[in-house]
């Protein structure tokens, strides 16, 4: 991996939502629109992408090389200059499918072909969320653990969006919450981008990432715990 500050930004959005095209997601692309057109976007949606069970390995053992969606999860990481994970508030913390591939992180660490804890350092991590209340503090349980685990692997925390979804898209009806939005990576605590990283050996690649799903949400939790 090159040290070179010049490499191209790539920013990873983890769309971690159990419902396509929701209020947290419309909120990220409204953040991202103000990237600049050199900057590549690369987006995730984790239900098009399901990982398997996390299995703790152990400290003894290392496991078996990612295949499949977990190596195409495992690619877009490392690729990354910048990783925004998207996930509605799903009782004080993020969704099941964010988790999940939060947990699958500890598992790469544990892959001494693939060197994850070196290459993530340096890499920004940001996040957006939207809550089904208006107290957007019961958001930061979610947001620290995204700090902390940012810390741990030395990525710079680059900031936050927290959003209101009233079941009638009014999120995005927010001036408040799209100008915080709109202002998200142009006030980004961390300038420097450390670029793709190198791609672990891991054997023959999986087919090519399948495309985004459409659709629209057919309902909405009733929770002030919940966002969307």
């Amino acid at each position: 991996m090159s040290d070179d500050t010049t490499t191209k930004r790539r920013v990873l959005f983890v769309l971690g939502s159990a419902r396509a095209r929701g209020t947290s997601e419309a909120l990220a692309r409204h953040a991202a629109a103000t990237l600049p057109p050199e900057v590549d976007q690369d987006w995730k949606r984790l239900a098009d992408f399901p990982l398997p069970d996390f299995r703790d390995p152990g400290a003894s053992e290392t496991g078996t090389s990612p295949t499949g969606n977990e190596r195409v999860l495992l690619d877009a990481t490392l690729e990354a200059s910048d990783v925004v994970i998207v996930s509605p508030l799903y009782w004080y913390s993020v969704s099941a499918r964010t988790k999940l591939y939060l947990d699958h992180w500890g598992r790469w660490l544990r892959l001494p072909h693939v060197g994850f804890r070196s290459r993530m350092r340096g890499k920004t991590m940001w996040a957006v969320t939207t809550t089904g209340g208006e107290d957007t503090a019961k958001a930061r349980p979610l947001l620290e653990s995204l700090r902390l685990t940012a810390g741990y692997l030395h990525m710079p925390w680059g900031g936050d969006v927290v959003g209101h979804n009233d079941g009638s898209d009014g999120v995005l009806a927010s001036t408040d919450t799209l100008e915080r939005a709109s202002g998200l990576f142009a006030t980004g605590s961390a300038p420097r981008h450390p670029g793709p990283a190198r791609r672990p050996d891991l054997g023959a690649r999986p087919p090519a990432a399948r495309g985004e799903r459409h659709g629209r949400p057919t309902e909405r939790p009733a929770y002030g715990v919940y966002g969307s």
